[in-house]
Parts: structure tokens; sequence; C-alpha cells
């Protein structure tokens, strides 16, 4: 029985064979929208429109899905939700495990980041603090990190509230006299960041890299023990505190996905982003205000040699 194919899908393979690229007539496998979620932090917006960007290339549909991190693991297992470029380890809540481990939830790959988590301050909050970046210094000085609403505990911003727990958990388990106030969001946690750094107040704060901020500002990191294996955060104790796991950057999708649309799951698999690529992209879309779709598809453009490959080897 012959196939039919659509006029978009038509289209997209007539736009490869022009640039070189290997096309498929059974691409797309189906109509249907492949549902790309989209988080509350820039690194995650860009990667999840490379990822739409490059999909859309192969001649799919794309429909983006704003969804918060722990929320999304339900989609995604149910089916509801389809792709996420950015699964951080360390940062899954209970679902996500069960999840994975039940097949509901399928690990595509690593993102090829290389990510760091933790607290970071201005450096000249060692002079004010005497002792950092050993975390045992904030014991006795949390009142040069106090604000109005924690004094006299010290004031820790971490991740906005629908990211999990895990500051609040850490000073729980190591009894520090700080008071956990999740941000808003990234725009928010960056925004009082660099206003601290101008007025040189105080400030801690949970943080990640890739990130701008630290092409563009000094900060320091709270430095911990050294553990053997896995640093787990809720159980830890005061003089032996190893701080934060450290992530990996997962790509998952809906345990479904390759078998309905198995040209683009490949081509999932094989893509990849690095911290530079991650870096610059913030640093546009944040600080000179252009449009996360619009820094998207320039990627596009500028590195057909990176992802060509990628829609090759996934249209054989």
């Amino acid at each position: 029985m012959s196939k039919k194919f659509t006029v978009s899908a038509l289209i997209a393979a007539a736009m490869l064979a022009i640039s070189g690229t290997t096309v498929s007539a059974d691409v797309p496998e189906s109509s249907d929208p492949i549902k790309v979620i989209l988080n509350d932090w820039t690194g995650q917006l860009f990667s999840a429109k490379v990822a739409g960007g490059l999909l859309e290339k192969m001649g799919y549909n794309i429909e983006y899905v704003s969804a918060g991190a722990l929320p999304q693991h339900a989609g995604l297992a149910q089916g509801n939700l389809h792709f996420q470029t950015e699964v951080w380890s360390n940062n899954v809540g209970d679902l996500y495990p069960k999840a994975v481990e039940s097949g509901d939830i399928v690990v595509v790959g690593n993102l090829g980041l290389e990510p760091k988590e933790g607290w970071i301050y201005p450096p000249y909050m060692e002079e004010k603090c005497p002792g950092l970046p050993d975390y045992k210094a904030l014991y006795e000085c949390a009142q040069a990190f106090a604000a109005a609403d924690t004094f006299p505990e010290g004031r820790l911003i971490t991740y906005p509230a629908d990211w999990g727990t895990r500051s609040r958990d850490v000073v729980a388990a190591i009894g520090l006299p700080f008071k956990a106030i999740p941000g808003g969001s990234e725009g928010a946690m960056v925004a009082e960041l660099t206003s601290a750094q101008a007025a040189e107040a105080p400030i801690l704060m949970m943080m990640w890299q890739p990130h701008w901020i630290f092409a563009a500002h000094d900060f320091n990191w709270v430095e911990w023990n050294a553990t053997e294996g896995e640093c787990v955060e809720e159980t830890q104790e005061k003089d032996t505190a190893c701080g934060f796991a450290q992530a990996t950057v997962n790509k998952v999708a809906w345990s479904g996905l390759e078998e309905k649309w198995p040209a683009a799951f490949k081509m999932l698999t094989l893509m990849s982003l690095t911290n530079s690529d991650e870096n610059a992209a913030i640093l546009q879309v944040d600080n000179e205000s252009r449009d996360v779709d619009d820094v998207a598809a320039e990627w596009i453009a500028n590195n057909e040699a990176r992802w060509k490959p990628w829609i090759d080897a996934a249209m054989m």
C-alpha cells in the first residue's frame, strides 16, 4: 500500500536535498506534533529551541510546551509531553527515577554540558566573613549575610520553588543558621546578584554553570568536603558536609517517541551542545536582550557542520 506524504514533508525534503543533507520520504513518520518542553531558565530555552529547530528542518511538526522542572516528569511519563533537552540529574524529585526505572521515561543521552552547582558569593564578602570559601565559616558569620527579614540568620537565595528544595535540605541537615529564600525566577536571581555586587551588598545564592554571569562578573564558590561516591544532600552532617551532588545533564523522552518518530529520536540521541554554546547564547539573551528564538536560529545557521551529520545519520 502506497504512503501519502504531506506538503510540509515534501517541502522539508526538498530543502534538505538542496542543502546536501540526506533525506527520506518516510520522514516525518507522523504529522502529530512533537511536544518539546520549555523550562524557565535561558540555557534550557536555548537548547530546546535548537532541538525543535533541527526537528523542523527534518519536516516534523513541533509544539513547545512550558512545564515546571518537577511537574514535567508526569507529562513525559504519560505521553502528554515528548522531549526535554535538559534534566539535571541532581534536581529531579521522586517521580523521575521511578519513571525511568519503569521505562515510562527514556534517557536519550547526555547533552554534553559540564555543569557545576553550589553556593556563590562576591569576593568582597571574604572580608566580612573570614574563613570563606570554607563552608564552616558561614556558621560564624551568618549575620554578615543577614537581611531585615532573616536577622539574626543569614539570607540564602535558593532556586525557584518548583525546582526543588535542595539548598533548604542542606541547611536543615547541617544546622546552618541561614534562612533559605526561593528566587522568583532565573532572571530575578541574576538581577539580585548584579544589584548586590554593584552596591557591594551581602549576598549568598545557589547558582549553576554554564551561565553567562561567570563570564561577566567575579564570583567565588563555597567549598565543601570531598567525598567518595555521591554526595547525599539530605543526610550529610556539619563536620563532614559535602554540599551538593554535581549533575549530569540528560536529554530525556517519552517512552513512545522512538516508535512513533524514529528518525527524530535518532537525531536527538546525537544532538549535543557545549558550555561555550550555552554561555554565548545566554549572554546574548540575558545581557543583550535578544530573543531566544533568534539566537537559536542563528546558532543553527552558523553550525551546519555540527548538526548536519546528526540529521544525515537519522534520515538514513
